[in-house]
């Protein structure tokens, strides 16, 4: 008995082709789409582990930050270090930490702070704080207990700050303000000047 060829159809295997590119390319597209957004979500972590984003409540801290502005924090600042003089830090609030505050360190752990006629000392040293929207009408002296740092807002007579509910432990610090992003006029880097002495 003779084999007898099968005569295949015309058109089936360029149909069957076809099908596969297309199964192919539909995958090619899945995975394309998984990779952007594992790759999304990894970036996403990794910019919230490093940084965060607040906005600035109130004016506390005029005139160096706006009511309303976004800032960036940047989250590692201090984790080989401390807080410096002159430094802008959000924490979370001692007595409510689901609330974030944003102010400048003034007093460092163990040293002692006080307020007189308008001026800050620190160890009984004078600051001269250019920053400042006045000079603060109240007075008052805080040793700095260790772990913890003094701060106070810049618009010093119309904040709430550590002149009247205490010290902010280190623990608490949640990072180091850098940069303004919102509104775009305002973009820039916020400055920490190092407070300078200005004699007794």
């Amino acid at each position: 008995m003779e084999n007898t060829p099968v005569e295949q159809q015309p058109g089936l295997a360029p149909a069957v082709s076809e099908t596969q590119n297309s199964r192919s390319g539909n995958l090619r597209l899945i995975l394309d789409i998984l990779e952007t957004i594992i790759l999304s979500g990894v970036l996403f972590l990794a910019i919230n582990f490093v940084s965060a984003r607040i906005r600035v409540d109130g004016e506390s801290m005029l005139p160096s930050l706006q009511s309303g502005e976004f800032v960036v924090v940047y989250r590692l600042a201090y984790m080989l270090g401390s807080p410096g003089h002159g430094d802008v830090i959000v924490f979370r609030y001692p007595r409510d930490p689901k609330q974030e505050f944003i102010k400048r360190v003034i007093g460092l752990p163990g040293e002692r702070v006080e307020i007189s006629r308008g001026k800050v000392s620190i160890n009984g040293e004078v600051m001269n704080e250019s920053y400042i929207a006045a000079p603060p009408v109240y007075q008052g002296e805080w040793k700095v207990p260790e772990s913890a740092v003094f701060v106070l807002g810049d618009n010093r007579n119309n904040s709430s700050d550590s002149h009247n509910w205490g010290t902010v432990p280190l623990e608490d610090v949640v990072g180091k303000a850098v940069f303004v992003y919102w509104p775009p006029w305002e973009w820039g880097l916020i400055e920490h000047p190092t407070i300078a002495n200005a004699g007794n």
